[in-house]
Order: structure tokens, then sequence, then C-alpha cells
């Protein structure tokens, strides 16, 4: 099947279904669901960008993989990350022996693992063992010799497994003083459905996306969004880090406090200029590295 007998429609439908997969792939390279997620955004609109001009593909999801491949590498070349390289010298003969007990071990992995492997070994680990695509399809997917893929993902997995058996010592995340009077500040008037005080606090011209489902500019659309959050009761938020960076955790209270997603925050000064709210992509919360602030409730 092609693209080109796909309208627009039913290529939307097939990236909602496909759209935890991209970010599962996605966050992996990036080393970040955050980031991943910024990914997946891009690979979405390069998709159906390239839908409207006409492109037509035999097997659409191993083309959107490569395009996320893409986005991906797009990504980390303007972090600036070096990129490292394998040689492919001796390595056509290396068997694809069974992976369950590697796919097991990459599926356990951090993100911060991740990011300990080369840009070859971690995309192939991750297409392999974490998505379960074949050799044949990553080589698809990156582009690369299948002497290569398997080069990459036999040295791939050997450095995941040497990783896991090293002690992970991460210290914990600090914020800084302001940096978190003001958060707690936003989260106290929040929990408290104190709505007029929470808009009192953000600036005219704020930018509110809600990941996965709009984007809101300006004090007066911003506002319907607490009107949403008011109107609904399975949550309560709780200071902490994701994927080490300051975070308002969501809890929800109907299931045992787990938390269901989270919300980034930029300030200007007192005054909220950003906030992306990652309530609807529940695939970002299932992979992220979520830490509470010694103190709040779990």
């Amino acid at each position: 099947m092609s693209l080109a007998k796909f309208d627009r429609a039913a290529l939307e439908v097939m990236l909602v279904g496909l759209r935890p997969k991209l970010h599962r792939y996605a966050a992996r390279m990036a080393g970040s669901v955050i980031e991943g997620e910024d990914i997946v955004q891009e690979a979405v609109v390069k998709a159906l960008a390239a839908h409207d001009g006409g492109a037509a593909v035999e097997r659409p999801e191993q083309w959107l993989f490569r395009i996320a491949h893409n986005a991906a590498q797009d990504h980390l070349r303007r972090r600036q990350r070096e990129r490292s390289r394998i040689t492919e010298a001796d390595m056509t003969g290396i068997e694809d022996l069974s992976a369950s007990a590697e796919a097991r071990l990459a599926a356990a992995t951090s993100l911060r693992s991740f990011m300990r492997l080369t840009l070859a070994q971690r995309s192939t680990v991750i297409l392999v063992d974490v998505l379960g695509l074949s050799l044949h399809e990553a080589c698809e997917v990156t582009g690369a010799t299948l002497a290569a893929t398997k080069a990459a993902l036999h040295r791939g997995r050997a450095e995941l497994k040497a990783l896991a058996a090293a002690p992970d010592e991460v210290a914990m995340p600090k914020l800084d003083p302001d940096q978190e009077r003001r958060l707690r500040r936003y989260i106290d008037l929040f929990n408290a459905r104190d709505f007029d005080a929470v808009r009192a606090l953000i600036a005219e011209d704020i930018e509110l996306e809600v990941v996965n489902r709009t984007r809101l500019r300006g004090k007066k659309e911003a506002s319907t969004y607490f009107g949403n959050y008011d109107r609904i009761s399975d949550w309560a938020l709780s200071l902490g880090f994701v994927d080490g960076r300051p975070a308002i955790l969501i809890r929800n209270p109907q299931a045992g406090d787990a938390v269901r997603g989270f919300v980034l925050i930029d300030w200007r000064g007192d005054e909220v200029v950003s906030i992306r709210d990652f309530r609807y992509a529940p695939y970002c919360a299932a992979e992220a590295d979520i830490r509470l602030i010694s103190g709040e409730r779990p």
C-alpha cells in the first residue's frame, strides 16, 4: 500500500495511532521525553507536508519512522552533539541471534543510558530491541547497510549490558530558591482552585500548549485552559523533576496518586510566559525519569 492511496484524514489517523511508538524512538534518541515530543511534532509536520506534496511509498509505517529518524538526527545536530561512527570491517558475518533477552533489557533501560551509545548503536538498538523491527526494516529506516546495522546492534547490546551492570549514581537535581518559590505558589493556587489568582500570574503574551491537543496564545485564549481544569477533579499537582528538569507533576487521586502527566513552565520574572501541559500525552509520562521533590506527596 502506498500513501498515494491515503487521503490526508487517513494519514492523520495513522499518525495518531503510531505516535506513542514514534515517541518511544525519538525520546530514546534524544535522551529526554520532552525533546522526544519535540522531535515527534517535527516529524508529524514533515510527514503531512510530504503527503500534501504528493509523496508515495510502499510501506507507510517505515516511511514515517524514517522521517522521525531524520528529525531526530536534525535535532541532535542542533544540540551540537558529536556524532560517533563505527566501522563495518569484519561485521558482515554477525548472526542475528534471538533478541528476547536484549529486548527486555532495552525496554527497561533508562533514556539517560541510551545517550551513552553512539548514534548508530542507539538508533539500531531502539528500532530492533525496543520497537521490534527486523534488521532489514531498521536498515530501511536508518539508510545504513546490513553490515553496519548488525555491527551497531551487536555493540549497542554489549554496551547496554555493561551499563546495566554498573551502579546508577545519579544525584537528585536541585531547584533554584526563586524557581522553587514561583513553582510552589503556582501549584498551591492551582490545587486550591483559585484560578483567578493563577490567571493573574500569566503574561499577556503567554504561549500555552496542551501537548497532543491544542495551542493557545495570549491571556484571553489561555484562560479557557484553567476553566477546563476547574470542571474536572481527577488531578492534584506536586513539585518534581522530569528528565532532570523542574516540573509540575499531575497526579491522579482517583488512581492511587499515580503520575499521569506533567507541566513545564517558563517564567519572565514572576510572570508565566509559557505553559506546556503533557496531561494528554501519557506515553511521555510512561517513559520519563520522574522524581518527586523531598517532602512532596507521592
